[in-house]
């Protein structure tokens, strides 16, 4: 039997990997331009970002399509 291939671009990929990616490439002051939310805006951190938008599903969608728009700009 074949092993069924994840047809989702985000499949493996953890959301702090995302964010921690988001964050070396735009830094929290342009990242909070573009996705304006308050955990990028005030006092911003990983972990607040993380427990943020683990709670709150339009925001990760937002960051998620940032990362998927961004991603070919990446240092890897």
């Amino acid at each position: 039997m074949e092993k069924q291939q994840s047809k989702d671009p985000l499949h493996g990929i953890t959301l702090k990997t995302i964010l921690e990616k988001l964050v070396d490439h735009y830094g929290f002051d342009t990242l909070g331009e573009i996705v304006n939310i308050k955990c990028f805006n005030e006092n911003p951190s990983i972990k607040s970002s993380l427990t943020f938008l683990r709670k709150t599903e339009w925001a990760r969608k937002k960051v998620e399509e940032l990362y998927l728009n961004t991603q070919s700009k990446f240092k890897n």
